[in-house]
Formats: C-alpha cells, structure tokens, sequence
C-alpha cells in the first residue's frame, strides 16, 4: 500500500510543474552551458527533452503491485525456484542523472502459486523507470515480489555500468556494479542461494 500512495504523491507533486515551465526550464540549463536554445539543431531540443524524460521516469506512475495482481494456480505442485536471467535494466542515478545501464536476475521460490513470465520483467522496468540508486532498485524489486506473491524466497541480482562513474569523476569505463538481496529461504538457505548463483553466472 505504501508503493501505492508513493506512486500518488509522486504524480500530485508532478502535476504542480506544467510541461510549459519544464521547456523553459531546459532552455535555461541550454542557454547556462553556453550554446544558443534558438538555433536550428536546439529550437526543439527543450520539446523533446519533456518527450524523452516522460518515458525515462514513467515509473512513477505505475504501481509494481497491480502488475503482479494476476497469478496462476495451475502448477501441479510445483515448488522449485523459478529463474529469469538477464533482463535488461536502463535507469538514471539521482546524484547526476547519469544512466545506469546493466542486467538484472531474479528467482522466486512460489508459496502456491505463479506468476506470468513478463510480469517479473515488468516489475524491474517499472523500478527502473526512477531515479534511483542501484541498492535500492535491487531491494525495491525483490521486496515486491516477495510480498506480491506470498513468495517461498526470492533472490534479485543487478550488474550494471553507471554513466556517472565511466564519463565524469573518475572515469573507469570498464567498471560495473553487482548488488544481490535474498529474502526467505534464499537468505535462509545457503543451498538455495548457491544453486542461483550458479545458474545466473551460466
């Protein structure tokens, strides 16, 4: 529930800074790095910036819960893990706004029931689709699927390369980050744990 009323807050604080005032805004950071927001290559650069930044940031307005809302109980006892390896993550760092480019894995150990395949990718997109700080998009989304599917376990594991480290500071392209969180017998079970990440480093 409180995603839920995050995701609200989030679209009512939005809702104060019309699309208007947004342009204007980028044309004063055009205009603050010294190039001219009225010639040619940049008249409509202000217009597209509010294009790009709505599909950047549109996890604000989805809630992670209803994409999970849907299970299935036709699984014939099944209880094992069920694994989905490299799914494409593409988010911002809110210290520079700098993309935050990498995979995801994620496993969960159903309870009774599952989900559909494309729903735990969904998940990760909407996450992602913040601001955000690779810590907590990791816990973000394993807590999500643990409590949305009443979940045995789960265990979420990011490698991504962040643009802030590998343009500007200190400039090492070639550095990526790993963050895993385990919940229930992920955390509980060393055996659970280590057969995941066997399979993910496959």
């Amino acid at each position: 529930m409180k995603l839920v009323k995050d995701v609200e807050k989030d679209i009512k604080h939005k809702e104060k800074i019309s699309e208007k005032e947004a342009e204007e805004a980028f044309v004063k950071i055009i205009k603050w790095i010294g190039e001219d927001p009225m010639r040619e290559g940049l008249a409509s650069t202000p217009k597209r910036l509010i294009k790009a930044f709505k599909e950047y940031f549109k996890g604000y307005n989805e809630d992670p819960n209803k994409i999970l809302e849907k299970t299935f109980g036709d699984v014939q006892g099944y209880d094992d893990m069920v694994i989905q390896k490299n799914i494409s993550v593409q988010s911002h760092c809110e210290h520079h706004l700098a993309p935050i480019i990498g995979v995801a894995h994620i496993a969960y150990i159903p309870n009774s029931r599952v989900v559909g395949l494309s729903k735990l990718a969904r998940v990760v997109e909407v996450f992602s689709k913040r601001l955000q700080t690779q810590e907590r998009l990791t816990m973000q989304i394993a807590k999500t699927l643990m409590d949305a599917l009443d979940a045995k376990g789960v265990a979420v594991s990011i490698d991504a390369a962040h643009q802030c480290m590998t343009m500007r500071g200190i400039k090492k392209e070639q550095a990526t980050t790993v963050t895993n969180y385990f919940l229930g017998q992920f955390k509980e079970d060393l055996s659970y744990q280590n057969r995941y990440l066997r399979f993910i480093s496959k």
